[in-house]
């Protein structure tokens, strides 16, 4: 049996584009002789769709997608596609995510998702009732198990302590499944791969089926889907696998005895390969065309810059250059020099006139009081009002440059650098930023060496520097690691040999800038645990893990 995993980009909420990418794809691959087609889990009506699915409407619509398909996809071919259907009186826990088997202009076959995850940015029992049963279809002589996302995802969880109850492969094992397939809508973060393969591989070794996995590709708001599909065989062993990052089909036949394949992941590629792709899905499936931000020669908006390039084409990025009285030469001479190489429009706006008069407006105001950080963010929030200003003008989406390092410890000025649409690198640490940047210079200079070999600084006050108010970034990224990714207290992380006092005030920090997070513009995600959606804490709390 030749069997296509097709993994498409859908949008949420638009059926006819998405039904449009599924029939295309489905008419590709039965014109190759292809006998079933599986596409990604929520394929028609795209994932999340959140709170959408309080909308009688939106369920609708999928049905009236449903209808669509049944009548124009090629009868011989089997098709089974994800969606959401509605099974009860209501909205509320009336739905379950389900993939439907179409072949001959019919639903010949439905399974409803069992595990529903409901952790880090997955909330699917708010929506969803979970699969009462667990059933096998046969088709050309084969039996069929489909084990959506998270039914697969069980593998981990039995090392967990299986939360879940239900092992809903072993049950499709049991029903006499000769294939697993798994349709899939699984965020990306680097690594994230090989987790999916060893799951794959755990399956196959315990009972002795393939197992073939089809994720969706592109983002949708802060998520990034990477793709990636992935056959096993029934020993476990990886024999097939897809390019990931991008639209295509994978193919693959029952009856091949394919070598095994080694898994092809390379973090800092892939972290880049994200970056831009949930970049470019951000902006052009919100309707925008061009974007700007400020260039202020250090590390962060250069890779801002290279990343936006690659996503949209040198001529829909924007550099502005808006030094004030604390810019160094330097860094203005970096900022000129990286838009040269990327080819992109650079204007130089000063802000020292409107800076000069803040202080004046404000001097009776403050009663003599000895500058401090009032006055740099006063220069970070003029800076905002020029970017903001030229979003408005041109229609221009802002990027914001932060990253994850200063997003945690509050290091970031609200309504001024954290003015924006996008924060792209905002799950990137610095010392990530800084080993991406090198990997993008791994052939030829791209972002000027000078721009990551300084010292980091805002500039915003005579000889800064960001270690004035920070910890070296090696060793503040090590504390932020521990104690977002892998959620540890102070206690723990002290155990691991860091200081207690920096510790402490590492995890202050954090938990002070929480009100800042909360303003700030959607992150793409690309680690386990970002800010956002995936990371929900209260702003008025007792700070226990202290």
């Amino acid at each position: 049996m030749k069997i296509a995993l097709v993994q498409i980009n859908p949008k949420v909420g638009d059926f006819e584009r998405n039904t449009r990418l599924i029939l295309e794809r489905a008419r590709e691959a039965a014109a190759t002789g292809a006998e079933v087609a599986v596409f990604p889990e929520m394929a028609l009506c795209g994932y999340p769709p959140l709170d959408l699915l309080s909308f009688p409407s939106f369920i609708a619509e999928n049905q009236r997608a449903l209808e669509t398909l049944a009548r124009e996809l090629p009868p011989q071919l089997l098709t089974l596609v994800g969606l959401v259907k509605a099974v009860g009186q209501g909205w509320e826990k009336g739905l379950e995510n389900v993939v439907v088997a179409l072949a001959g202009g019919r639903v010949v076959f439905e399974q409803a998702k069992t595990l529903l995850p409901t952790y880090d940015v997955f909330d699917e029992h708010r929506y969803f009732r979970s699969a009462t049963r667990r059933r096998v279809f046969e088709w050309k002589g084969v039996n069929l198990g489909i084990a959506i996302c998270e039914d697969l995802w069980w593998e981990v969880s039995r090392d967990q302590g299986n939360p879940y109850g239900i092992d809903p492969v072993a049950e499709l094992a049991d029903l006499g499944a000769e294939l697993i397939l798994s349709p899939s809508a699984s965020p990306f973060y680097p690594g994230k791969r090989s987790v999916r393969a060893d799951i794959m591989t755990s399956v196959g070794r315990r009972f002795g089926l393939p197992v073939l996995y089809v994720n969706q590709v592109g983002g949708n708001d802060a998520l990034i889907f990477d793709g990636g599909a992935l056959v096993t065989d029934r020993k476990g062993t990886l024999v097939a696998q897809a390019p990931a990052f991008t639209e295509g089909i994978l193919y693959w036949n029952s009856e091949s005895t394919d070598p095994a394949l080694a898994l092809d992941e390379e973090p800092l590629r892939d972290l880049y390969d994200g970056l831009v792709l949930g970049l470019r899905d951000y902006v052009v499936k919100s309707g925008f065309k061009k974007v700007h931000l400020g260039l202020s020669g250090g590390i962060d908006s250069a890779l801002v810059a290279v990343l936006a390039v690659e996503a949209l084409g040198k001529e829909n990025v924007r550099g502005l250059g808006m030094p004030s009285r604390y810019s160094s030469d330097g860094s203005v001479d970096d900022a000129r020099t990286l838009a040269q190489k990327l080819g992109i429009r650079f204007d130089l706006v000063p802000i020292e006139k409107p800076f000069a008069s803040f202080l004046e407006a404000l001097e009776p105001l403050f009663d003599g009081a000895p500058q401090d950080v009032t006055e740099e963010n006063i220069q970070a929030r003029i800076r905002g009002v020029y970017l903001m200003a030229l979003s408005n003008k041109t229609g221009s989406m802002l990027l914001t440059t932060g990253n994850k390092s200063e997003l945690a410890t509050g290091y970031c000025t609200l309504y001024g650098d954290m003015a924006g649409g996008l924060g792209v690198i905002g799950d990137v640490f610095k010392t990530e930023v800084y080993a991406l940047s090198e990997w993008i210079n791994r052939d030829r200079e791209i972002i000027p060496w000078n721009t990551i070999r300084k010292p980091p600084s805002a500039e915003l006050r005579p000889n800064q520097t960001d270690q004035d108010s920070l910890p070296p970034y090696d060793v503040l990224d090590r504390i932020l690691h521990a104690y977002i990714i892998d959620q540890k207290s102070s206690a723990e992380i002290i155990a691991t040999g860091e200081d207690a006092a920096l510790v402490r005030r590492v995890l202050k920090l954090t938990a002070s800038a929480e009100y800042k997070r909360w303003q700030a513009p959607p992150v793409l995600k690309v680690s386990p645990v970002s800010f956002g959606m995936g990371r929900r804490h209260p702003l008025v709390r007792t700070l226990f893990e202290l």
